[in-house]
């Protein structure tokens, strides 16, 4: 089968492997039937990933078919569409039974990073059961396409936030998981959602769906009087730093109200600077790291409802066998790329 590799010097292939079988009683097999490429996969590339491990296939967003079955898995069928989590996780160890997949004791294997990915033809998935949602018929490949990653690294930033009824959010960043935390930050009760980006066009695309409220870009206005002025002088309830700036994160605190939330899902090349001092007072909660993925079946069902929709992110289509050009069309946000679409 065909597959895209990335190399040890940060070069990707598209290379000839064998396709996977099952290993183990607990995993599946799946026909990759369409698949997208993310952020995450391009910092492999240029070596941001201390994790990642040279040679592996990469991908981490995509969607299949069934093809083959281990004998312990139970809740799957061959044939069944599903999507596929970022994060492969038993359901049974401490960490899963408390929602913290990421940290999975049994599996905890990033797809894509330290275990074959869905840039290929092929894929195998352990821990099926768990790492695997069933697709609902309404539901298309196209719309179920992020549920696994920026979908659920969206909904995991806005979870983080505690958000209650009536609250006041601010997303810092309005690529594809900045917008959809605006989506899951509605879903989950924000009465006003506020898109921050120095991206004219993007913000344009987050106001064309009405995915926010107010949008502010850094770089015309004083962002922190801006939304000082909307939220009676306190500050944004809650603030998702979706973007890895270099400036981001001291905005995201700074536009926080006293004794909230400043949920970081973003992924850094460096590290940043936390100014305890210059904070102090603000009384504020940090929360940060990979996402928790563990909430793709609630939102399928969002996307079957009509609540969540993600189809307009998807701006461009290409083949896997045009995948490395793909690749750079998405790293150099050709024609305004918001996410692309791989197709067998």
């Amino acid at each position: 089968m065909k597959a895209l590799v990335c190399h040890k010097d940060g070069n990707i292939e598209l290379v000839e492997k064998e396709i996977p079988h099952i290993r183990d009683s607990r995993d599946a097999v799946i026909k990759v039937t369409m698949a997208s490429i993310c952020t995450s996969d391009l910092h492999i590339m240029h070596g941001a990933v201390p994790r990642a491990i040279p040679e592996t296939v990469l991908g981490h967003e995509y969607v299949g078919a069934v093809v083959e079955l281990g004998d312990s898995v139970k809740n799957l069928k061959i044939g069944d569409r599903v999507s596929v989590n970022c994060i492969t996780f038993c359901g049974e160890c401490y960490f899963c039974k408390k929602g913290f997949i990421n940290n999975c004791k049994n599996g905890g294997w990033e797809v894509g990073c330290r275990i074959d990915g869905g840039h290929a033809e092929y894929s195998r998935i352990p821990f099926a059961d768990c790492s695997l949602s069933k697709i609902p018929d309404s539901v298309s490949d196209r719309s179920a396409l992020f549920v696994g990653d920026i979908l659920a690294s969206g909904y995991f930033g806005a979870e983080l936030c505690e958000i209650k009824q009536g609250d006041t959010i601010a997303v810092i960043g309005s690529g594809p998981v900045g917008m959809c935390a605006m989506e899951c930050a509605k879903v989950l009760g924000a009465e006003r959602v506020i898109a921050v980006d120095i991206n004219e066009k993007r913000l344009q695309v987050a106001r064309d769906n009405k995915l926010a409220d107010y949008f502010f870009n850094p770089e015309k206005c004083d962002v922190e009087k801006e939304i000082k002025k909307i939220t009676e002088n306190r500050g944004a309830d809650g603030v998702i730093e979706a973007a890895g700036g270099d400036n981001t994160f001291e905005i995201a605190w700074k536009i926080a109200r006293p004794n909230s939330v400043v949920s970081v899902v973003a992924m850094y090349e460096k590290p940043q600077i936390l100014p305890l001092p210059d904070m102090y007072g603000k009384n504020l909660i940090f929360k940060t790291g990979g996402v928790d993925a563990i909430h793709s079946d609630k939102i399928l069902k969002l996307i079957a409802d009509g609540k969540i929709s993600t189809d307009f992110l998807i701006t461009h289509t290409f083949s896997l066998e045009n995948i490395v050009e793909a690749y750079k069309f998405f790293e150099n946000k050709e024609d305004n790329c918001l996410k692309i679409a791989i197709v067998p």
